[in-house]
């Protein structure tokens, strides 16, 4: 028999969000799809088993009821440029919103949730930004889903330059550097945005249990 499977999604209309929506809306075993965020994600216009709600991401009482039967939750919600906005509204989002969407995804039956963090996270980390997602990943584990996949890419090649210079010079040189980073060193490479969302649909559709920390080869055996 076919397992079906029904997927709750927060942060949709980003880069790696729309990503990973565009593979969930071709998936013919993904038969119900909810996806909550600031905006709706012009991946999914029309998709008859797509419902989109514009909700309030920093007031989980916003979208709550709507949780109900859904077996994955995903999680792709983030700020883009963390040095541009204080430390608090980082904290607000990347980890405050995550956080309470995980919270009630658990409340409500879901038994897999996935997580697109970054390469380096430890709640140990001297950068703020890699502690803040080591302490949200912790969290997370203390809710006790039945599985938990966190996506640990390190530079995301989008097609477009989304952020001006700097974004644009890392995009042309960053794909250079595999040469240089094999080994222990090959998680820090470069990965595609098409390939990193195909990576956390496809994902859903996989079997695991516990916590599992998935990296660049990862990504690509899942966009497979």
């Amino acid at each position: 028999m076919t397992t079906t499977h029904s997927v709750a999604f927060l942060g949709a209309t980003g880069a790696v969000g729309s990503a990973a929506m565009q593979r969930l809306v071709q998936m013919n075993r993904v038969t119900s799809v909810l996806s909550v965020g600031r905006r709706k994600t012009p991946v999914a216009d029309g998709v008859s088993h797509v419902k989109q709600v514009i909700a309030d991401v920093h007031n989980s009482h916003t979208y709550a009821e709507l949780i109900h039967g859904y077996r994955t939750a995903i999680c792709t919600l983030g700020v883009g440029q963390p040095s541009t906005m204080s430390k608090a509204e980082f904290v607000k989002t990347d980890k405050e919103a995550v956080l309470a969407f995980a919270r009630v995804c658990k409340a409500h039956g879901v038994s897999h949730f996935q997580l697109l963090a970054s390469v380096g996270i430890s709640k140990d980390a001297r950068n703020f930004y890699l502690r803040t997602k080591g302490e949200l990943i912790d969290e997370l584990i203390a809710l006790d889903f039945a599985r938990l996949s966190i996506f640990q890419p390190s530079m995301i090649l989008t097609p477009n330059n989304r952020y001006g210079l700097l974004q644009g010079l890392t995009l042309r040189v960053w794909p250079k550097l595999d040469v240089l980073l094999r080994g222990e060193l090959r998680k820090y490479r470069g990965i595609p945005v098409d390939v990193l969302g195909r990576a956390i649909a496809n994902n859903t559709l996989t079997v695991g249990t516990g916590v599992e920390y998935l990296v660049y080869d990862d990504f690509w055996r899942l966009s497979e």
